[in-house]
């Protein structure tokens, strides 16, 4: 079965303009970022693709922690991507994902390396990290911990 998503976009210009974008849940402004010579108003390419990345890694997380019986007392997530510009040209060259996967405090020590393949595994799993493979280095760095008592 297959899940068409659809964007409607409207942009108020040249490149230094901006714009809005509509797809389902996901309403806000975009430009060039600051940083890159644009406005910086509402979100970018860059914060998009990299929440994407995100998301999609922590959801594939949890189903497949969930799907190994694994209990977690939280699961948190810091995502860093890398953009190059040199020469005005844009390369979106990798993204860092960073999970805090804390078990429950039964958890074992194999309970903890087992949710430590899982943490790599899943970047794997993930549709949008497999979208870009190959153009987008993407690394995994877990940190998996017991919950205090």
């Amino acid at each position: 079965m297959k899940h068409p998503f659809i964007l409607n976009a409207v942009w108020n210009g040249g490149r230094n303009s901006d714009g809005t974008i509509e797809a389902g849940q996901l309403k806000t402004q975009i430009s060039i970022p600051k940083e890159m010579g644009g406005p910086g108003v509402g979100t970018n390419p860059d914060e998009m693709l990299l929440g994407a990345a995100a998301t999609c890694y922590l959801i594939t997380l949890a189903a497949m922690l969930e799907r190994s019986s694994l209990e977690t007392e939280s699961l948190t997530l810091t995502s860093e991507a890398t953009v190059d510009v040199t020469n005005n040209i844009f390369t979106y060259e990798a993204i860092k994902h960073a999970p805090v996967v804390t078990l429950t405090s039964t958890a074992t020590q194999d309970d903890m390396d087992k949710a430590i393949r899982i943490a790599h595994k899943a970047e794997s799993s993930c549709m949008i990290s497999r979208a870009v493979a190959g153009n987008v280095l993407i690394q995994t760095e877990p940190i998996v911990q017991i919950a205090d008592n």
